[in-house]
């Protein structure tokens, strides 16, 4: 558990999952990545976690009732946050991509979020065009207990979809 609340629009159920492991399909990537990190916590700092996969989100407007949706997520951790890590991999995700240009970044950050995942005052949303691509902050410090992480976490989880259409 991520402690992200369910407002009934983020999980999809899976109608004939083959076991119960699979009844809800994922709708973010960072479970499994704070997962992989609390089984290596005697790895030596810092540590650097990265995937990319697909999450199902859910989408009334599409037939089945939900979409896949190909991410990217970015773990730092060290003795102290590292948020301008994930931080600067965003810079560079945008400046490869082409979605930052002529001293443009490719995105803003609202800083309005308020997720129990992360730490209050340490986490924003990523948008671009006006609709929201992603997050980044540093994981809270009961969310990482809940994984037998010690060191601080900090996290990017970006939606590579609207990159990839840029023109470059």
């Amino acid at each position: 558990n991520v402690s992200r609340a369910d407002d009934g629009k983020l999980a999809a159920i899976v109608a004939n999952p083959s076991s119960q492991d699979v009844q809800v399909a994922r709708s973010s990537l960072l479970q499994g990545v704070l997962k992989a990190m609390g089984a290596n916590k005697d790895a030596p700092v810092p540590a650097k976690l990265f995937e990319v996969g697909d999450v199902v989100l859910l989408d009334e407007t599409k037939d089945v009732g939900a979409r896949n949706s190909r991410r990217l997520l970015v773990l730092y951790s060290n003795t102290t946050s590292g948020f301008e890590v994930v931080h600067g991999a965003l810079d560079r995700v945008m400046l490869v991509t082409g979605a930052a240009k002529n001293g443009d970044a490719g995105y803003t950050l609202d800083t309005s979020m308020d997720e129990a995942t992360y730490f209050p005052g340490r986490q924003a949303a990523i948008v671009r065009d006006g609709r929201r691509i992603g997050v980044m902050g540093v994981v809270h410090p009961t969310v990482l207990g809940k994984f037998d992480i010690v060191n601080p976490c900090s996290v990017l989880e970006l939606d590579l979809e609207p990159l990839v259409d840029i023109d470059m």
